[in-house]
């Protein structure tokens, strides 16, 4: 099992995409992700309101106003640079949400007569995602440190981070679905690295905006046929 087979998961999940569930979960998927971006962005110019001046006094020139108003406009070029990165939580977030809507649709059309999967547990599930957080933050921490030293290679490393980050999640979570948690874990280690090539494909749109709002959605699928051909090759 190669990247053909990544490739192919991912198209068949590409050819679910109009699908009345897929559908309904995008939009809820957007919504989401939108309201995040417009409470940072609320954020920041409620810290713009607060602190910067309504004039600056230039040297020879002479005091210069709309300062504040210039820093609206940079803040919301700023957010939208900082929309790729905070798709990531959003995305992990995501599908722990929907995670079950898109794995049963798939299933549905492409594997069907499987016994149902034993829901998880509130709990364990915010546990989880709770947990996974904290990994991305902590990951991300010491990617830039590593941003600084890659030059034009930056989006090669946030790729190679958010992919491992991703690939882990999504395919944890399908998994645990039909396999419990600590057989998906071995299933995971045992193709960590097609796994990893997964994650990348999912996470390389997502530092392309309104692109990055489809690609949850697609990465769940995509996984999730993932999971049914290594189950399937034992």
């Amino acid at each position: 099992m190669g990247a053909c087979v990544i490739f192919s998961s991912f198209f068949m999940a590409l050819g679910q995409i109009g699908d009345a569930r897929f559908r309904r979960v995008m939009g809820l998927g957007i919504l989401l992700a939108l309201g995040l971006l417009a409470a940072v962005y609320a954020g920041f110019l409620v810290l713009i309101d607060s602190f910067a001046p309504g004039s600056l006094e230039i040297p020879f020139i002479g005091p210069s106003t709309g300062i504040d108003t210039l820093l609206g406009w940079g803040s919301l070029l700023l957010i939208l640079g900082l929309s790729v990165f905070l798709m990531v939580p959003v995305a992990s977030a995501f599908s722990g949400l929907f995670l079950e809507d898109i794995a049963d649709a798939v299933e549905d059309r492409h594997y069907p007569g499987l016994p149902p999967v034993t829901p998880v547990r509130l709990g364990d599930s915010l546990v989880q995602s709770l947990n996974f957080l904290g990994l991305v933050i902590s990951a991300n921490a010491l990617a830039l440190v590593l941003y600084v030293f890659a030059g034009p290679f930056v989006p090669v490393v946030f790729w190679a981070v958010n992919g491992w980050l991703l690939g882990r999640e999504y395919f944890t979570l399908v998994a645990s679905r039909r396999l419990g948690r600590e057989a998906a874990k071995a299933l995971r280690q045992r193709h960590s690295g097609r796994i990893w090539l997964a994650g990348i494909l999912m996470a390389a749109p997502l530092s392309v905006p309104l692109l990055n709002l489809v690609i949850p959605v697609l990465g769940v699928a995509t996984f999730t046929h993932l999971v049914h051909r290594m189950m399937a090759r034992g």
